[in-house]
């Protein structure tokens, strides 16, 4: 059995934009993954084992003075070496560095998305103790922000950009890259997060990614 870790903010914890709570397990798109990559396998057995780690409002490499620890390369060694050995780590990070308070630049942004990606690969969490495979995903641009917009204030060309940076960043670490606003969007209901067909949308995407960087 393969296992897959996805590592993220809000959108992988799976915060419903319309309620303001939690989208269940079959909704939330490392769900969604789950059961799409284990759609072939013989009854009573599954191929892959999809472990989420989302956290709301979790950054890349900043601490928040607001929301405390939130710091997502302060946090990444332990939950790898609690769920070794791993076969690969999805990361997407990088819609909280666009806050304000963080007076983020696309660059830096995925410059924290790097040192992610490459504490990752550094940590010797995948199977023998080696370096598991790596997969940065680009977060989806942010959309019309209303219940969010104090505190994302001015950050949309800021977001437009960062696609662009991650896929750079991957290339020099040489680790996979997937730019998830090619197929999904962020909501108009607050900006920031996915409705439910999007997570759907994503894992669909991030299937073909998985089983092609795990053949």
């Amino acid at each position: 059995m393969k296992t897959v870790l996805c590592y993220g903010d809000s959108n992988t914890w799976g915060a419903d934009p319309a309620s303001g709570g939690r989208f269940d397990r079959f909704t939330r798109w490392p769900g969604v993954l789950r059961q799409l990559l284990n759609a072939n396998a013989r009854p009573g057995e599954k191929d892959y084992w999809v472990v989420e780690e989302g956290l709301c409002g979790r950054t890349t490499c900043r601490d928040d003075p607001v929301e405390g620890d939130k710091n997502g390369l302060k946090q990444i060694g332990p939950i790898l070496d609690s769920h070794k050995p791993l076969d690969l780590v999805i990361i997407m990070l990088g819609t909280n560095d666009l806050k304000m308070r963080h007076v983020p630049t696309e660059f830096d942004i995925a410059r924290g998305a790097y040192l992610v990606a490459k504490a990752a690969l550094d940590s010797g969490s995948g199977p023998d103790n080696k370096a598991p495979k790596v997969l940065l995903v680009a977060p989806p641009p942010v959309a019309k922000l209303t219940y969010f917009r104090t505190m994302f204030e001015g950050c949309e060309e800021t977001s437009r950009k960062m696609a662009a940076r991650y896929r750079q960043f991957a290339e020099e670490l040489g680790v996979a890259f997937f730019d998830a606003g090619s197929v999904i969007k962020s909501s108009d209901l607050d900006g920031i997060h996915l409705e439910a067909p999007e997570h759907r949308k994503l894992a669909e995407a991030l299937k073909v990614k998985v089983a092609t960087i795990l053949a």
